[in-house]
């Protein structure tokens, strides 16, 4: 009796010991991967986006998940931001003339000064944009656009994006004579967060901002006056341009504006308005590009 209990004791111990070294084995995650660097072609996460490559950054995404690029230019110290296409299809000629800067800076890279990088994010609001021309490319035309600009203005939340930035911020923001979504905080849009973001990693010299249409070229400012090198930049852009430089728009209250966030920050911010909806006026804005850069590329 007692020789049958020792065996099956024995049975159960080894029944024992081998589910436990079954379990173990199991639980045991794989050692991981050696990690290889291969800084040519594999994207880089950043706390601003992904990296795609020395001339590409995905800076974010949109409501509906559409890439936020930016795209670089040079390789100086001095980084000089340009934004097109914050209100997306309502000013959807502000990411053309964004587009066409990108297409003429990588035909002619002399233009860019030695000491400068320029980066341009064509399109802010890729969900309006679409909305109105079908693509948040440059490959489209005024026919393209629908008929009623004015939905593609905002996100796909509905938040028009230049009232969502921490510069008297407002929950309930005016456009013209119109009530405005401005988001339920500062930056609670995540364009306006993508933006941001670059912003705070890269500290830009300066910033260029197209908006439409009023035809001219605005100081920022949040209660701090206005930057000295704001001033400069916005007297060399009109003056090439010949668009009127004022040192702030007086149309109506702007609350979240863009622009004057970046002031408060103090980056030195102009916007620019284009004239109406529909043209670029490439001429007049590649003269003040050219002096914005001619400025940078001096100092």
């Amino acid at each position: 009796m007692k020789k049958i209990i020792t065996i099956i004791i024995v049975i159960v111990a080894i029944i024992a010991v081998y589910f436990i070294g079954k379990k173990s084995s199991t639980d045991t995650p794989p050692a991981p991967a050696p990690v290889t660097n291969n800084t040519n072609t594999s994207p880089t996460s950043t706390t601003t986006g992904t990296v795609v490559d020395t001339t590409k950054t995905v800076i974010g995404k949109s409501v509906e998940g559409r890439d936020i690029v930016a795209y670089h230019y040079g390789t100086g110290s001095t980084e000089v931001l340009f934004v097109g296409g914050i209100h997306g299809g309502y000013g959807w000629n502000t990411a053309l003339v964004a587009y066409q800067l990108s297409d003429y800076l990588k035909a002619n890279p002399d233009v860019v000064p030695e000491e400068v990088k320029v980066t341009v994010i064509p399109v802010l609001n890729p969900d309006g944009l679409f909305k109105t021309v079908g693509t948040t490319t440059g490959k489209f035309t005024k026919a393209d656009a629908v008929a009623d600009t004015v939905p593609g203005r905002f996100n796909a939340n509905g938040v028009d994006l230049n009232r969502n930035f921490d510069c008297d911020w407002k929950e309930k923001g005016v456009w013209q004579n119109k009530p405005v979504d401005g988001g339920d905080m500062p930056f609670s849009e995540p364009e306006s967060e993508a933006i941001k973001n670059y912003v705070d990693k890269n500290d830009p010299s300066g910033v260029v901002v197209w908006y439409s249409a009023a035809g001219g070229v605005f100081a920022s400012n949040c209660h701090g006056g206005v930057l000295s090198e704001t001033n400069v930049i916005m007297r060399a852009y009109a003056e090439a341009s010949g668009y009127p430089a004022s040192n702030s728009f007086d149309f109506y209250a702007t609350t979240g504006d863009m622009t004057n966030w970046l002031a408060k920050n103090l980056t030195p911010a102009i916007s620019i308005l284009l004239t109406n909806h529909t043209d670029t006026e490439w001429t007049k804005n590649l003269a003040g590009i050219k002096a914005v850069l001619e400025y940078y590329g001096k100092k």
